[in-house]
């Protein structure tokens, strides 16, 4: 019942955040800060290859290898006493990591909404539309947009699910917070670039959320029918 609750809430609140900033100027006002209309720039150039390697492709690559490592200990390892008692985390560890960036990829590719640096506002050439807007009928549209929501810190928000691999509220807590610095990490790096709005990140870190909520009841039901004796502490 404790995780339904939860759904329940996180699907509240993603709706709600939704709504909010389809409501308001949030995003714009917020950035303005990370662009010089002087310069017609953002704070941090997209082609400086340090901060590209280390919160683009290096964090990214980093993720990809740790899921391999987790599934590969899956396969070749099962039968290891450790692998054995913490079989359902790490069985929702590969499984977050391929479907949270599956489900943020094909809304991406689904609502056609544009980025902070394809709008006017920001020296672009699109206008500023939100994901509920539609386009006005003298835009003319050569090719579908994909950047809505964040699909680059889906990955990192996806480490959510170490917070199911551990028993104790101590471990679960750091997990959490790994998950958060890595997630708004990778978020914050493409808002500084001109890639995201703040309401693209949070909308992935609730969608991340939620995928993870329902694997881990689905896995909860698989496991225990597996094996009636084992219990899983789903308590927040």
């Amino acid at each position: 019942m404790q995780i339904n609750r939860q759904i329940f809430l996180t699907i509240i609140v993603l709706i709600t955040t939704i709504l909010f900033f389809e409501y308001t100027n949030t995003d714009i006002a917020l950035q303005n800060y990370f662009y010089d209309f002087n310069t017609q720039t953002w704070l941090i150039d997209r082609n400086e290859p340090i901060l590209k390697f280390i919160f683009y492709k290096g964090v990214k690559n980093l993720l990809i290898i740790f899921a391999v490592c987790i599934l590969f200990s899956l396969i070749f390892l099962r039968k290891k006493k450790i692998i054995k008692e913490y079989q359902k985390g790490l069985v929702l560890i590969v499984l977050a990591a391929i479907f949270v960036p599956l489900t943020v990829g094909t809304l991406k590719s689904a609502t056609n909404t544009p980025c902070p640096k394809n709008i006017e506002h920001f020296g672009g050439t699109y206008p500023d539309i939100k994901v509920l807007d539609t386009y006005p009928k003298n835009f003319k549209q050569k090719k579908r947009i994909k950047c809505w929501p964040a699909g680059h810190a889906s990955g990192g928000f996806a480490l959510f699910s170490l917070f199911f691999l551990f028993k104790s509220k101590k471990n679960r807590k750091k997990a959490l917070v790994l998950a958060l610095v890595v997630g708004w990490s990778m978020s914050l790096y493409k808002m500084f670039i001109g890639d995201h709005f703040l309401s693209h990140s949070i909308v992935t870190m609730e969608i991340a959320w939620l995928i993870v909520l329902l694997l881990e009841k689905y896995l909860n039901i698989f496991f225990k029918k597996r094996t009636k004796n084992n219990k899983f502490d789903y308590y927040l």
